[in-house]
């Protein structure tokens, strides 16, 4: 309880449960009055199968499947996959940062923590299904999409267990989804990006011209949008500690800040281009009032 508590904050999800999630163009499913759907009519019907994971409903095993391969496949309904969405939440180690947190803040690892888990929530009280994948420079640990709000506790609890290191790869990540990932849905990458631009805008170009609807958060501390460093520090590399630099932070305040500047507009700029929804979420920000104001945006856009 503890650890829903933590990352399903009430103030956060008070502002987002009256709003919706919805697809902005057709997925592969069906729900009435929320998602298009290239499916005619409403069905029931077997869909696919998806490999047994501890929680779910051992009615909907396929005894025959267990039987040719010794392996443990669940059943999945076209109500099921109404919309399959998947939360990329990296969890490399520039995401510890800071690290120790000041009291009163959370690291960005916490703050996309957070996000993962109340975005999970909202879908799953719109009865469609979630999956989450967490990764760094390999894909971690991953929990397949499912609507039951009885499996949240268990994304939950994986969130809480994991401790953010590694460097980022988003090569394979996008290589390990591509091989999983086989009908339309949603993407939902929360991530400080910070990786080599062209792979990730290479991955996000190659998913979104496969017809899945792509969201991407992009969190950042405060410190790296404002550097307000001022006596002359030792600064480590976030994924190398190897790496580090002896420097007055406020000769190179301004290059910086134009660099980073650079940076988040190549990557909206790519998005914009592409159809793909962005925000860029400070540490700092309220998270309730930022998920809420992006929410509502992407409900008037599809409204339009």
């Amino acid at each position: 309880m503890a650890e829903l508590t933590r990352y399903l904050r009430p103030e956060v999800i008070q502002r987002i449960v009256p709003l919706e999630l919805r697809a902005r163009r057709i997925v592969e499913g069906f729900i009435a009055g929320q998602h298009r759907s290239p499916y005619l009519g409403f069905s029931v019907e077997f869909a696919e199968h998806r490999e047994y994971v501890p929680g779910d409903d051992i009615r909907h095993i396929d005894w025959r499947v267990y039987g040719r391969a010794d392996r443990f496949y669940i059943k999945q309904y076209e109500e099921e996959t109404n919309l399959r969405t998947h939360i990329l939440l990296d969890c490399s180690r520039s995401m510890a940062y800071p690290d120790p947190v000041p009291r009163g803040q959370l690291s960005k690892f916490e703050y996309a923590s957070c996000v993962a888990a109340s975005l999970a929530y909202l879908l799953m009280t719109q009865q469609d299904a979630v999956g989450l994948m967490l990764f760094d420079h390999r894909v971690r640990e991953q929990v397949p999409p499912t609507s039951h709000t009885g499996r949240l506790p268990e994304l939950i609890d994986l969130i809480d267990r994991t401790r953010p290191d590694g460097t980022t790869d988003v090569k394979i990540l996008f290589r390990h989804l591509a091989d999983r990932i086989r009908r339309r849905g949603m993407l939902i990458l929360v991530s400080d990006l910070l990786a080599p631009i062209e792979d990730v805008i290479a991955g996000l170009q190659r998913f979104r011209f496969s017809g899945h609807e792509i969201l991407v958060l992009h969190v950042l501390d405060h410190d790296e949008l404002q550097f307000p460093f001022q006596g002359p520090a030792l600064f480590e590399g976030m994924e190398r500690a190897d790496v580090t630099v002896r420097t007055d932070p406020q000769s190179l305040r301004q290059t910086y800040l134009d660099a980073v500047q650079r940076f988040v507009s190549r990557i909206r700029r790519a998005c914009v281009d592409h159809r793909i929804d962005y925000a860029l979420l400070s540490t700092r920000d309220s998270l309730g009032v930022a998920l809420s104001a992006f929410l509502a945006q992407r409900m008037r856009t599809i409204k339009r």
